[in-house]
């Protein structure tokens, strides 16, 4: 597909893998093994722009482009998709969404050293009752006077551990539904806030994800970000830009897991051949290129539209919900064509296909991406 990219394009893409393969890919089963943050590693992406690739220039950023942003998070993810996760949440949940609402002075204070590398954002919305419904949040941030305090739980919050700041979603008016819901920057050191126990997942485990808890939080009113019943809103933009930076990461993912399958399956020799001969082992594969080059042309796509400044709800919800169900699929079929070797940890399509599965369910799940195109397509 090089040839839909820009020369600026593939050079972003050279650079991005070079560093993935000599800096990211060593250590990335141990972490996984350990749950151990990749601190090091975000400062050296960091120092190379890519904390904030989209991010103009005049913030600190790498100022490229959305399709740039996915070959970063792609190659990223094929050697691991817990620091893919990491990169995809500080750039299109925090600094994207801090240079498009945030004032000047919020700029100066937190997306400049986030897009550097110098501070790491958590986006936080989901609730231990509030997760596909995110309009029902019972978080509440009350007006005091000189600015807010914040109550409430929220939960699976990744970076939650590590960050420096939380953009946080509450409700200041529960009369008004989605309209009463604002967003805020809370400091990780603000008084009242509490880091609940860290989760122990499946999957994308050097990535930690928490829950936090507010108990009377007080922030100036300068930590609101926008008017005060923008904050539904602002989530709701903020995810069709993580969205193409979770059907990125399962893109990579999957092309990790082809490879992976191609290799072995070239090398495994059974009745005498390597099974790469056999047809059934080459239907296999070319389904899977098949799949893969699919989802990545629908990234393409939805990061062309939000490039252009057109609406890119629909395509970016087409490219995570196609991505994640492929990316299950590749995986899948990659370990079966390792066989029992496959279901061990001696090869990496066992943490590919647990990285896998929760592409399907953060940063709003399938069934909520069907309801969304859906949605668009009857408008019509």
């Amino acid at each position: 597909m090089d040839h839909l990219l820009t020369e600026d394009q593939k050079m972003v893409r050279r650079t991005i893998r070079e560093f993935a393969t000599e800096k990211v890919r060593p250590g990335a089963a141990e972490r996984d093994e350990k749950e151990e943050f990749p601190t090091e590693i975000l400062g050296q992406l960091g120092e190379l722009g890519f904390m904030g690739v989209t991010t103009s220039e005049r913030y600190g950023g790498a100022g490229l482009d959305m399709v740039s942003y996915t070959l970063v998070i792609e190659e990223i993810s094929q050697v691991d998709a817990s620091v893919g996760l990491i990169v995809s949440v500080n750039n299109s949940l925090i600094c994207n969404t801090l240079e498009k609402y945030g004032t000047e002075d919020q700029k100066q204070k937190w997306l400049i050293p986030s897009a550097t590398g110098k501070m790491l954002g958590a986006f936080c919305l989901s609730e231990p009752d509030a997760g596909s419904d995110a309009a029902s949040i019972q978080t509440v941030a009350e007006p005091d006077g000189k600015g807010y305090v914040i109550r409430g739980t929220k939960n699976f919050i990744t970076n939650g551990q590590h960050c420096d700041i939380y953009l946080l979603f509450a409700a200041t008016d529960r009369t008004k539904g989605v309209q009463g819901i604002g967003a805020f920057i809370i400091p990780r050191n603000t008084e009242g806030l509490r880091i609940g126990k860290k989760e122990r997942k499946m999957g994308i485990r050097s990535s930690d994800c928490c829950s936090i808890v507010l108990e009377d939080v007080h922030i100036p009113k300068e930590n609101r970000l926008a008017d005060e019943g923008m904050g539904f809103k602002i989530a709701m933009t903020a995810l069709d830009s993580g969205r193409i930076g979770i059907a990125s990461q399962a893109v990579g993912v999957a092309q990790a897991a082809l490879d992976q399958a191609k290799t072995y399956a070239k090398l495994r020799v059974q009745f005498g051949r390597p099974i790469a001969e056999f047809q059934a082992i080459q239907f296999k594969l070319a389904d899977m290129d098949m799949l893969v080059n699919a989802a990545r042309m629908l990234v393409y796509l939805a990061a062309t539209k939000k490039d252009r400044g057109g609406r890119f709800t629909t395509e970016a919800a087409m490219a995570k919900l196609f991505a994640s169900d492929m990316v299950i699929k590749v995986t899948q079929e990659a370990l079966q064509i390792h066989g029992g070797v496959g279901y061990t940890k001696d090869y990496p399509v066992e943490r590919l296909l647990r990285d896998a599965k929760v592409t399907e369910i953060y940063e709003g799940t399938s069934e909520i991406q069907r309801f969304v195109i859906a949605r668009s397509l009857l408008r019509d």
